[in-house]
């Protein structure tokens, strides 16, 4: 009816410039070149959705209406859910047969408030299907995320983060808000990845310390451990080795309460980063670490999400292997005994736990070992998987590692066709990075 408050913002300004559903929809339409059912639009007015609408849907409202959507959706200026009561001084009660229609009112704006309480308590925004589905998403992108290139995932993730977060900002129960803060943790892990998969650490460090805030709200240790090992992961790759460790080390104090796989991870990616500074006994000391730390494992939800979210005994080998490859031809034999145990064990892993970025690095590791023995044929096969690899899967840890393997092939003095032939396709691989499409 048209003396019915407005039920969102969108319909109020609507009302204002006197614009109907298909007038809305015209101009969504001629902006997006996408069609849209009025049913859909008239949805979006009185708010009966359930998430925001897709980022170019979003878009061509904003420009319409010049208001951010999540004002658009939200409520009408100057609209109240409770209705206030009248203002009535000490001393100034009215007097009878006034003072019972007064009553009257206080009981039905009381009876009012109690409903509204009601309404927001027992009626939340969030079902447990919405959370699932979320959940499952979420599961599927972290085993996708190992396997497929970044640009085909990329606009998947973005939209999971943001519905985490836009769920957050509604009522549910409190179980259902930790389980949405332990989401939107790990969407933001996925989008701190990615974003050190396309070479922006500051960004990636950014999406990190949501995801520790995050798991921080859902009081979860082994999120918040997890977490560090992504902040070690990407300093690590940035060469910050001392802030590496340093985040590794912060992450230990969360092992205490939970020993889920992220453990393990903490303790590798040390490893590898006093291993990368010269301290080699540390090092092995951390390795040894890491392996007792598997042995007291208790998995968790979070590793049940599988994919990037556990730390799997094939990644730690590829650790290992990487953190004894810095010793250089002390360690060769041990490292390229690792590397290859750690291929082996990729190859007969189920397909959720494949990771074309760890295997790329392993093959990496094994070649810095087969250098360090003066084999340069053996190092050419371990490198011709990885310099298969198409531009859209070069990531910034791919593209490191193989630099590192250039490095090292730089420093020996001997010249064979092999070392020339490994040091031109190095470098033609390097000069073709991940580049997501504009």
């Amino acid at each position: 009816m048209d003396d019915e408050p407005p039920r969102t913002r969108l319909e109020q300004v609507m009302s204002h410039r006197h614009m109907t559903v298909k007038d809305m929809i015209s101009r969504v339409v001629s902006i997006t070149g996408q069609e849209m059912s009025e049913r859909q639009g008239y949805r979006w007015m009185v708010g009966e959705v359930r998430s925001l609408p897709y980022a170019h849907a979003r878009a061509a409202l904003e420009e319409i209406f010049g208001e951010s959507v999540e004002r658009l959706f939200g409520p009408a200026h100057g609209s109240g859910l409770v209705q206030q009561s009248p203002i009535v001084h000490a001393g100034s009660f009215p007097s009878y047969p006034e003072r019972h229609e007064w009553r009257r009112k206080v009981i039905a704006l009381s009876a009012m408030r109690a409903r509204d309480f009601l309404r927001r308590t027992e009626v939340p925004n969030v079902g447990p299907e919405t959370i699932n589905q979320l959940a499952d998403d979420i599961r599927a992108l972290t085993v996708r995320y190992q396997q497929e290139p970044l640009e085909t995932l990329l606009a998947d993730m973005s939209h999971a983060q943001e519905q985490a977060f836009f769920l957050l900002e509604g009522r549910q129960k409190p179980a259902q808000t930790r389980e949405l803060y332990l989401l939107a943790g790990v969407s933001s892990g996925l989008m701190a990845r990615a974003s050190h998969d396309t070479g922006s650490a500051d960004d990636a460090m950014v999406h990190a310390r949501a995801a520790f805030s995050a798991a921080d709200n859902a009081g979860h240790d082994g999120l918040k451990a997890w977490v560090k090992g992504l902040q070690s992961l990407i300093a690590y790759w940035a060469r910050r080795y001392n802030e590496s460790i340093k985040y590794a080390r912060e992450g230990f104090e969360f092992t205490h309460a939970s020993r889920n796989t992220a453990a393990v991870w903490l303790a590798a990616g040390e490893a590898r980063s006093l291993a990368a500074l010269g301290r080699f006994e540390e090092a092995q000391v951390a390795v040894d670490r890491a392996t007792e730390a598997r042995y007291r494992v208790r998995r968790d939800d979070l590793d049940e999400l599988g994919g990037f979210c556990t730390f799997t005994r094939p990644r730690q080998l590829y650790y290992a292997a990487e953190a004894l490859a810095w010793a250089g031809s002390e360690k060769a034999d041990q490292a390229e005994h690792i590397a290859l145990e750690a291929i082996d064990a990729y190859e007969r892993a189920p397909a959720a736990d494949r990771a074309f970025g760890d295997e790329a690095g392993t093959r990496c590791a094994l070649a810095i070992a087969r250098i360090g023995r003066g084999e340069y044929e053996g190092a050419n096969t371990a490198m011709a998987e990885v310099l298969e690899l198409p531009p859209p899967q070069r990531t910034h840890g791919i593209i490191a590692a193989v630099e590192y393997v250039e490095e090292v092939l730089d420093n020996v003095s001997v010249d064979t066709k092999s070392i020339r032939e490994l040091g031109d396709s190095m470098r033609a691989f390097s000069s073709q990075p991940l580049a997501l499409p504009k």
